[in-house]
C-alpha cells in the first residue's frame, strides 16, 4: 500500500505546452503510464523524463483547462499498453488504439506499445515480393516482404490516392494470409473520410485495420499512433504468422509533434529545429519492420512523408533514406503534366528488389527488363535537355527514337488509372511494348534470347 500511495500526487509543479512536471515522485520509470484527473477532466499521459524526484509527463490530450494546483496525478507503474486480438480486423481506431467505429474489442492479450527494433542477428533476409498492381512500383521498385520502402511526396501531390490504391490492390500468393494496417497521422477529416470510403469501395475491409489520428487531435498523440499500429502488426506477424503491410501517412506530422515536445522541454535543437535524436527516434519506428528467423509472418512498411518545399535533403527524408531500403519519389513535374502516379523513376529505387524478382517470383526477364528501361529513360532526360537547346530536328535518328520512347514510357507504362490493377505479367508486357520505339541495337541490357521471346518491332 505504501508504494501505491507514493505514486499518487495532488498538484503539479509546472505546466508548459503538452508537458506537466511533478515533483516529489518515487519509484517512477521512463515510459510509465500516467492518469490525471480534475473534476470532469480525465486524461492519460506517459513519463517522458525522470530526474531524481522530478518527473516530466507528456499528456496525450494536452494540458488545456487543467489547474495545476488541483489536478490529481497517479502513476500506474506500467507502460502504455494496447489490447490485441484478431477481432481488430475490419475495425477503425483512434490514435491511441481506442475503437471509434462502435463496439469494444475483446483483447486476447495486452501489449506494451514501446516495442523494440528487431534483433539484427534474428532477422531473416527478405526475398518474397508484394504486388501492388501499380506498374511503376512492381516493375521498377518492387516491394519486398519485410522491407521499409518510404514514399517521398510533396504538398499537393497525390500520395493519398496512391496509399489508398496500394491498400486496395496489394496482394501476395493466395495460399498465405495477408493483412494491411493503415495509419493516418495528423490527417484532415476530409482525408480520413476519403480513405474510409476508398477502402470500403475497394473491398479491403476484410483484411484491413485502420488507425486515425486527426489533425484536430492533440499533436502529442501522434507520437503514440504508429507505435500502437506496429504493436498490432507484431502480434499478427510473429504470433499469428500473418504477412502484414503497414502504411503510415504522414510521418512528417509525427516529426513535427516530436519537434514540438522537444521544444517544450527546452532541448537544444539540431537541423531545422528538430531534436538531435530524430534519427534514433525514426529508427525506433522503422526498425520494427522485417522478418524473423523461425517465424512465418512478416512486417513490411511503407511510410509516406511530405517533403517541405519538395526538399529531399530536408532532415526527415534525408534521415529516412539512411534507414530505409530504398525510396519512391513523387515528381511534381509529372503531376503537372497529368501523369498518375507521378513517380520519378530515376530518383526511386528498391534496394531489395533484386532478390524478390526473376524466375519463380515474377518472370525470368524482369531484372534485365528493369535495367534496360531504367538506362533508356535516364538517357531520355539528357536528350530532352539537348533538344531544348538545338531543336529536335537537329537530333540523330537514334536520339529521336529515345524521345518517342520517353513519351511512350510515361504515357503508357507509368500512367494508369487510380483504380486500375495491373498484374505483373501486364506490367512486364507494357515494358517490352514501350521498348519497341527503340532500335534493337540499343537494347544492350537484355539478352538476345529475351529479345526474341518478348520484343517485337
Amino acid at each position: 500500500m505504501d508504494n501505491i500511495y507514493l505514486k499518487k500526487h495532488i498538484g503539479a509543479s509546472e505546466i508548459f505546452g503538452p508537458l506537466l512536471v511533478v515533483d516529489g515522485v518515487s519509484n517512477v520509470g521512463f515510459g510509465e503510464l500516467v492518469e490525471i484527473e480534475q473534476k470532469d477532466i480525465r486524461r492519460l499521459g506517459r513519463v517522458l523524463e525522470v530526474d531524481g524526484e522530478r518527473a516530466v509527463c507528456q499528456i496525450f490530450a494536452g494540458t488545456s483547462g487543467i489547474d495545476r494546483s488541483q489536478i490529481r496525478i497517479r502513476f500506474t507503474g506500467s507502460p502504455m499498453k494496447i489490447s490485441v486480438s484478431e477481432e481488430m480486423v475490419g475495425r477503425t481506431f483512434n490514435g491511441l488504439g481506442v475503437p471509434i467505429d462502435g463496439g469494444d474489442i475483446i483483447g486476447e492479450e495486452e501489449r506494451d506499445i514501446n516495442g523494440y527494433p528487431l534483433n539484427p542477428d534474428a532477422r531473416e533476409y527478405p526475398r518474397e515480393n508484394i504486388i501492388t498492381g501499380i506498374s511503376a512500383i512492381d516493375g521498377l521498385a518492387t516491394l519486398i516482404r519485410g522491407q521499409k520502402l518510404p514514399i517521398f511526396s510533396g504538398s499537393g501531390l497525390p500520395h493519398n490516392e496512391i496509399a489508398a490504391q496500394i491498400v486496395n490492390q496489394s496482394k501476395i500468393s493466395e495460399e498465405e494470409d495477408f493483412y494491411i494496417i493503415f495509419v493516418g497521422i495528423g490527417i484532415k477529416s476530409d482525408d480520413a473520410s476519403f480513405f474510409l470510403k476508398k477502402f470500403e469501395e475497394g473491398g479491403a475491409l476484410g483484411r484491413l485495420i485502420t488507425f486515425l489520428n486527426l489533425a484536430d487531435s492533440p499533436s502529442v498523440e501522434r507520437l503514440i499512433t504508429p507505435r500502437c499500429a506496429l504493436t498490432v502488426a507484431e502480434y499478427f506477424a510473429f504470433n499469428k504468422d500473418k504477412h502484414v503491410l503497414v502504411i503510415i501517412s504522414d510521418l512528417t506530422n509525427y516529426c513535427e509533434a516530436l519537434r514540438e515536445v522537444s521544444s517544450a522541454r527546452g532541448e537544444v535543437p539540431s537541423r531545422k529545429g528538430y531534436p538531435g535524436y530524430l534519427y534514433s527516434d525514426l529508427a525506433s519506428v522503422y526498425e520494427r519492420t522485417g522478418r524473423v528467423e523461425g517465424k512465418d509472418g512478416s512486417i513490411t512498411q511503407i511510410p509516406i512523408l511530405t517533403m517541405p518545399n519538395d526538399d529531399i535533403t530536408h532532415p526527415i527524408p534525408d534521415l529516412t533514406g539512411y534507414i530505409a531500403e530504398g525510396q519512391i519519389v513523387l515528381s511534381r513535374e509529372l503531376h503537372q503534366r497529368g501523369i498518375y502516379p507521378p513517380i520519378d523513376v530515376l530518383s526511386s529505387l528498391s534496394r531489395l528488389m533484386k532478390d524478390g524478382i526473376g524466375e519463380g517470383q515474377t518472370r525470368e526477364d524482369h531484372q534485365n527488363l528493369y535495367s534496360q528501361l531504367y538506362a533508356s529513360y535516364s538517357r531520355v532526360s539528357r536528350i530532352r535537355s539537348l533538344s531544348s537547346i538545338i531543336g529536335e530536328e537537329e537530333l540523330s535518328e537514334t536520339d529521336r527514337s529515345y524521345l518517342k520512347f520517353g513519351d511512350a514510357f510515361e504515357n503508357e507504362f507509368l500512367s494508369q488509372g487510380k483504380d486500375e490493377i495491373r498484374a505483373i505479367e501486364e506490367t512486364l508486357k507494357l515494358g517490352w511494348s514501350v521498348l519497341n520505339r527503340l532500335p534493337e541495337s540499343e537494347l544492350a541490357r537484355v539478352s538476345k534470347k529475351e529479345i526474341e521471346k518478348y520484343w517485337s518491332k
